[in-house]
């Protein structure tokens, strides 16, 4: 298959999943909706934010996005593929959810197709809970392992892996939540292969996320559990803004601040 036509395929994937998370979630919080924002890139193309404030989800965004340019001289070095050109092309999807509750894990979910002289899938999803509650993390890692097991079952414990050695926060010597999976430069020389694999990820990440929520969406909770929450969201803000690659990449890019920060929770505190 064509590289354009790759291009085109993994775009309107990902356009289709966003669709499929708002509306659902929009059904989880009723007379809720989520608003759109078109953005475009300094260099070509853009995304859409789309962002919805409700008394489930307090915060959540569903991202989407389309863009190609050249990788500054500072920043070439770091992507691979870029030895002999700085052009790049970027498609993909980013989900941050926070939770109105503090006994509603925070979910995070991205997968994206990057091309430059090479080409390659990345992502993952995790989860990050204020308390962490056995039943959920099982299902939320039986959700990830069918979402490997298809495709390569080795790839559950080696992108598990992956995700507890990233997101971690070094300076405070703790994991950021309960882990998932995490992956990048994912080219098995078999484009329908991995697609497909990325495409199982974002449905599972679907099924896991509105089974957890709707299973907790009506428990009652108290202002000394909110608190806790709030400040494990600082720990997520510190991750996002000193350690995550994703912001960075966003960031020297040229995207839209306001897409890149969509991330950051509604309130947060630190002690």
């Amino acid at each position: 298959m064509e590289i354009d036509k790759k291009k085109e395929e993994a775009s309107a994937w990902f356009s289709s999943l966003r669709d499929k998370f708002c509306l659902a979630f929009e059904e989880i919080d009723p007379g809720r909706k989520f608003e759109r924002k078109l953005w475009s890139h300094k260099g070509s193309g853009g995304g859409e934010i789309s962002i919805m404030q409700g008394n489930i989800f307090e915060k959540v965004g569903v991202n989407i996005s389309t863009v190609s340019g050249k990788f500054s001289e500072d920043y070439r070095s770091q992507i691979k593929g870029t030895e002999k050109s700085a052009n790049y092309w970027a498609s993909g999807i980013s989900l941050v959810a926070h939770m109105a509750s503090p006994k509603i894990p925070a979910f995070h979910f991205n997968t994206r197709f990057l091309v430059t002289e090479d080409s390659w899938f990345g992502g993952g999803a995790d989860m990050t809970p204020t308390f962490e509650n056995k039943n959920d993390t099982e299902t939320f890692h039986r959700k990830m392992k069918e979402s490997c097991d298809p495709t390569d079952k080795n790839y559950y414990e080696e992108f598990k892996k992956n995700c507890d050695e990233y997101f971690y926060l070094p300076h405070r010597d703790e994991a950021r939540g309960v882990g998932g999976i995490f992956f990048d430069h994912l080219n098995t020389n078999d484009w329908e292969k991995d697609f497909n694999f990325i495409k199982e990820v974002g449905k599972k990440t679907f099924e896991a996320i509105s089974e957890i929520v709707n299973l907790h969406k009506n428990k009652e909770w108290n202002n000394e559990e909110k608190e806790k929450q709030l400040i494990k969201r600082g720990r997520y803000v510190e991750f996002n803004l000193i350690w995550d690659r994703g912001t960075l990449f966003g960031l020297k890019t040229g995207g839209s601040t306001e897409a890149i920060l969509m991330s950051m929770p509604p309130s947060a505190k630190w002690k």
